[in-house]
């Protein structure tokens, strides 16, 4: 990607999304923020004023991110893909789209664009912010395979990134799309039970921040299966051992599993709505 300061990315919906990839981009001294533009409804004052804290301009239609962007993100809610394509088709001239809505396929994308279009779909999640996503991309049938690795390098300066077959995306976007959602979550929980034990909350968040931080490095750094990396932890008749019976008993795999089971099957179900 050469002359990346000069390139130009505009996001069609200036949601949370193409705000934390947006802060990751510019965070990392890859892009310029006056090389970024992003669109929202007028009534969504809230995003608008996000993108020009970056100092990006910001815009109430779609035609002017299309005309000003090499690189155009489609960030916006599912239902209204079709409406904002139909807005730019006429005005895309040959240039990259990349979806990052859920549940929109290539094919349908593709449809709605001239031939000349390109497409590339990514599912990233919000970690870019801190340069720590997990993304995963599918190359459209006109993409070219410089198209497919200027989306991996920019999306590596952020967090790790893989290309994918798209039919894994639904199962994708359950597990690490909506992932953090799960951590954040779990990070509340056992912050909550140190506190209920009789620690201060603030530093029962910080070492339950940093406990989660820690075990995914570890397991990242060293390619060793989890399984393993637990056992190490777990003495015999300790108290590590019997924390785990109980996440056991109250089936806390089954409930992690299950909740990637259901976010798959919501975001197949949202895909056949939009057909």
């Amino acid at each position: 990607m050469n002359n990346r300061n000069v390139l130009k990315i505009g996001f069609i919906g200036a949601g949370k999304m193409a705000y934390a990839l947006a802060n990751g981009w510019l965070s990392t001294g890859l892009l310029k923020s006056r090389y970024l533009i992003a669109s929202a409804h007028p009534s969504d004052e809230v995003s608008l004023k996000l993108f020009k804290s970056l100092g990006a301009e910001a815009v109430t239609e779609n035609r002017s991110v299309v005309e000003k962007s090499q690189i155009i993100f489609i960030s916006v809610k599912p239902a209204v893909v079709k409406h904002v394509l139909d807005d730019v088709k006429n005005i895309s001239n040959g240039k990259l789209f990349v979806s990052i809505a859920m549940g929109v396929t290539l094919n349908e994308i593709e449809e709605i664009l001239p031939s000349d279009s390109r497409v590339i779909r990514v599912m990233p999640n919000t970690p870019a912010i801190v340069q720590a996503a997990c993304s995963c991309f599918v190359k459209g049938k006109t993409a070219t395979h410089n198209d497919a690795e200027l989306i991996r390098e920019l999306f590596e300066k952020i967090g790790t990134c893989e290309e994918v077959s798209e039919n894994m995306i639904d199962a994708i976007t359950a597990l690490s799309g909506s992932g953090p959602a799960y951590v954040f979550v779990m990070i509340e929980a056992l912050a909550d039970g140190g506190v209920k034990m009789g620690l201060p909350r603030d530093l029962a968040y910080k070492l339950a921040t940093q406990t989660v931080l820690g075990s995914a490095k570890l397991v990242k750094d060293t390619n060793t299966h989890p399984a393993i990396l637990k056992d190490n932890v777990t003495s015999p008749s300790g108290s590590t051992a019997s924390g785990l019976h109980h996440l056991e008993k109250n089936n806390f795999r089954g409930a992690l599993i299950g909740c990637v089971e259901a976010a798959t099957l919501r975001c197949r179900e949202i895909s056949s709505k939009t057909k």
